[in-house]
């Protein structure tokens, strides 16, 4: 199982520290998230990143951060997925880059071969979107047998439910909410979730 984490959507105090620390914690891949920013705002957090950490962060906005800072993942929400010409898509996993996307429905699934991996949520209800409830059945299993990108499981993830994330078949989980519900606690609760995704991966 993998460990994922998204930045929270808004302003945080000393964020490039933490992020420094979370991936000097273990981290292996941080989703930059920042829906209300322009590209200036997020010019400024990345340049306060230690740029060994830059190839590690996946651009959610302003697709252009790539090429400024060398990055190699890009990711669609879905309703830009839905709107991208799948060329462009093919184009870019030739031209090196890596995909990632959202999905809402399962269904979605089977048509995102040109992606390495997408998030299906909420599987659990929100954390940081109160009345974002869980869209899956409590008996829910990732149907791995039919070919597709890894599937990551979001939305009301922290450590107590990892074991079930895996028991549903999910390649991994991506956290937001219990890592930045309390900035100041957000390296030490990284840590724990890191903890018990390596117990199960052992």
């Amino acid at each position: 199982m993998e460990l994922i984490v998204i930045s929270a959507p808004d302003v945080v105090a000393n964020e490039a520290p933490i992020i420094n620390r979370l991936f000097g914690a273990g981290l292996q891949r941080l989703h930059l998230r920042k829906p209300g920013w322009d590209i200036g705002r997020c010019i400024d957090l990345i340049t306060q990143i230690d740029r060994a950490y830059h190839h590690a962060i996946v651009c959610h906005q302003h697709h252009q951060l790539v090429k400024i800072f060398g990055m190699e993942y890009l990711h669609y929400t879905e309703n830009d997925r839905i709107k991208s010409d799948q060329s462009k898509l093919s184009s870019l996993v030739n031209d090196g880059y890596r995909l990632s996307t959202s999905i809402h429905d399962i269904g979605a699934i089977p048509g995102l071969l040109r992606f390495e991996y997408a998030f299906l949520s909420p599987v659990f209800s929100s954390i940081s979107k109160p009345g974002y409830r869980s869209i899956l059945p409590a008996d829910f299993c990732l149907d791995k047998s039919i070919p597709s990108p890894k599937v990551f499981a979001l939305g009301g993830v922290n450590e107590s439910n990892l074991e079930q994330i895996k028991e549903m078949n999910f390649d991994g989980a991506a956290v937001l909410g219990a890592i930045w519900q309390d900035p100041e606690q957000a390296v030490s609760n990284f840590i724990k979730i890191k903890q018990v995704t390596e117990e199960l991966n052992s």
